[in-house]
């Protein structure tokens, strides 16, 4: 990345700001964090070529959990604590030979309006999920509560053979994919009565391969992954990093991206668009979100 854009996501990362690092001693006498792991598993990203039109693989999964346990209330009130994810950056390249590549790409971030992308599951904003992934505490309460949240992520997309802006292509001809995407997942603790929240943990982790294709090859022995076997593992940062209103907000990173065909030659051509809508209404696009949330 440019340091002249990174200068500039700081600037607005710093400007659209939602929820900072707050004063947590308070909540620290409410809420303990215990057992907190992250991880990827440590093993290689795996090919799968037995299609005929497309090229599989699946990487390690991210994996991060935490025991919350919560002080008796005496108060009526209500506490959400969950992960919340977010990716920084994306290069997501497939090329075939000398013609060009397709890349996969945010609007949102290439054009340097945003910091980050919400990677929420697209239907409860901005938490990553609504199962295993948040808890929710009631008060008053005489004793302690507590419950474990986890989450898990990874990647495991199709990538066609042939190029996909040439409909004449006949022969496979993708020669290497490389994929470098980083993220923040942040531990949030929300007083659903008071409408503040607090950051307990962030952990930022990044998943990296690149795999050689040789299309001249038999179907089964084409692909060679030059990643190394053993993933870089995920940080637990020892100073929470605030969190950007955008990754609080529509759209999520699955409904924003888009895939651009770049040749080596000529224009740039959008295969395929976005899934979000930005002239539809929200309520329309997203089945349920934390309204209040998002808004702070």
């Amino acid at each position: 990345m440019e340091g002249r854009e990174m200068g500039n996501r700081s600037s607005a990362w710093l400007n659209e700001t939602a929820i900072g690092i707050n004063n947590l001693k308070e909540v620290h006498q409410k809420i303990r964090v215990l057992n907190l792991n992250a991880r990827i598993e440590k093993q290689p990203t795996v090919v799968d070529e037995t299609s005929q039109s497309v090229l599989k693989y699946r990487t390690p999964n991210f994996r991060v959990s935490a025991t919350i346990e919560l002080a008796p209330m005496t108060e009526q009130q209500k506490w959400k604590v969950g992960w919340i994810q977010a990716c920084t950056d994306m290069m997501f390249h497939n090329t075939y030979g000398d013609e060009g590549y397709t890349s996969w790409e945010f609007p949102e971030l290439t054009s340097g309006q945003q910091s980050m992308i919400s990677d929420c599951d697209g239907h409860h904003y901005p938490w990553y999920g609504s199962r295993n992934e948040t808890v929710v505490f009631e008060g008053p309460c005489k004793m302690y509560q507590s419950a474990t949240i986890a989450m898990n992520d990874n990647f495991h997309p199709h990538v066609t053979w042939r190029n996909p802006s040439n409909r004449n292509q006949a022969e496979p001809n993708l020669t290497h994919i490389i994929r470098d995407q980083s993220f923040y997942v942040w531990l949030v603790a929300w007083n659903m009565t008071t409408q503040n929240a607090y950051i307990l943990k962030t952990v930022r982790w990044n998943m990296k391969l690149e795999i050689n294709v040789d299309p001249k090859k038999a179907l089964g022995s084409r692909a060679k992954l030059v990643t190394s076997v053993v993933p870089k593992q995920p940080t637990v940062l020892e100073n929470n990093i605030p969190i950007p209103r955008c990754s609080l907000m529509p759209p999520n990173a699955n409904s924003a991206q888009m895939l651009v065909w770049r040749p080596r030659l000529g224009e740039a051509q959008c295969i395929i668009p976005p899934v979000w809508k930005k002239e539809v209404p929200v309520e329309e696009q997203v089945v349920r979100f934390d309204s209040k949330l998002c808004k702070l």
